[in-house]
């Protein structure tokens, strides 16, 4: 099923804009996803989340999954209805986060065991049950359960843990296949390959033969050098076929993301905003401001002229560093408002770049003034 439309090419670069088709309306690309792990953005009401402009978030199948659990979300009918999110939703596999357990995960053909990080119960993931929890979750968009690894290991290693994430790819859509009507997600597959040119080209192209809607690029932003990010990012997206949408999971500073824009990738999200704006931390076109310092405490200018965010139209500088200071929860709030709102306007300055062709110069410019300290 086509869900990707691509309506325009830059000529300055590969950068593309695009339209996605999904259960919950359409979503323009590039489009940056905000992070909602538990069924919520933290510190954000939903319907905020909406009025900034945003129509795709994301939620974390392993997190669902242990809490509230897929009996309760069974019952409310998926996490649409429980969290009163009417946007689209994508979930990713948990693959990331069973890597991220190390010694508490054994990985093997038939799928991943684990141990929660909650209360060390035992609990097994195969690729038919992540798509099966996906489904009930209510998935716009799901993702194929998949072997992450990190950037140091060896090639054989790399070709052990791709060769299990294509059968687990092909597991997945053959029971997606069978579920048919009963799961009405689009399910994307995930590139793998580790840092080794060969199996980044064969994924690559196993992943372009298969009837997926949509095929993410993994294994990026986990630990690597930013010159190993940058290099096989660019390999890998020119590889993978340009008729689907095309997505780099867990990327969300300025420069990741425009380097990802510049390659062709239309999606991409990650906690970082949401993340850095609950310790003080906030985006402006002048690089981040760190609230927290002394600087604030009387300065009675917004965080960023012409922002519409609360915090920008309602508070000054010296009031979130107090609020930031004192630990106040309304502090973070209002900082993750603000960085939510300016990745928003930044997506929108980079598709007017794009649609006017010059998105090349808008990088430059862009990355010059807010990396300029």
């Amino acid at each position: 099923m086509k869900i990707f439309q691509e309506i325009h090419q830059d000529t300055t670069s590969k950068a593309r804009l695009g339209l996605l088709t999904l259960g919950h309306g359409q979503v323009e690309t590039p489009v940056f996803m905000p992070v909602g792990t538990n069924g919520t953005v933290k510190g954000m009401f939903h319907e905020d989340v909406k009025k900034i402009g945003y129509t795709l978030i994301l939620g974390n199948t392993y997190h669902l999954y242990l809490r509230p659990g897929l009996e309760v979300l069974s019952q409310f009918g998926g996490l649409h209805s429980f969290s009163n999110w009417d946007g689209n939703l994508l979930t990713d596999s948990g693959g990331f986060q069973v890597f991220s357990l190390s010694g508490l995960r054994k990985i093997g053909e038939k799928g991943v065991t684990f141990q929660s990080h909650i209360d060390g119960s035992k609990h097994i993931f195969t690729p038919e049950s992540v798509v099966d929890t996906q489904r009930v979750i209510g998935s716009d968009i799901a993702m194929c359960l998949d072997v992450c690894t990190p950037p140091e290991i060896d090639h054989r290693a790399a070709t052990e843990a791709m060769h299990i994430t294509h059968a687990w790819a092909k597991r997945a859509l053959d029971h997606r296949t069978q579920l048919a009507g009963d799961f009405k997600g689009n399910l994307f597959g995930i590139v793998q390959g580790n840092f080794y040119e060969d199996l980044r080209k064969q994924s690559a192209e196993f992943f372009n033969e298969m009837d997926f809607p949509g095929i993410a690029i993994g294994g990026l932003s986990v630990g690597e050098t930013s010159e190993q990010f940058t290099h096989f990012l660019q390999y890998t997206a020119d590889l993978v076929t340009r008729e689907k949408p095309r997505y780099v999971m867990g990327i969300g500073s300025p420069d990741y993301i425009l380097e990802a824009v510049e390659n062709g990738i239309d999606m991409f999200d990650c906690v970082l905003a949401t993340r850095m704006a609950r310790n003080g931390a906030v985006f402006t076109d002048d690089g981040v401001v760190t609230l927290k310092k002394a600087i604030h405490k009387f300065d009675q200018h917004p965080i960023e002229e012409g922002c519409t965010c609360r915090a920008c139209t309602q508070y000054s500088r010296a009031y979130m560093h107090h609020m930031v200071k004192t630990g106040e929860m309304l502090g973070g709030m209002l900082a993750t408002e603000h960085n939510l709102t300016y990745f928003y306007r930044l997506m929108q300055q980079i598709r007017l770049a794009i649609r006017e062709n010059r998105f090349a110069s808008f990088k430059r410019d862009y990355l010059a003034r807010f990396y300029a300290k």
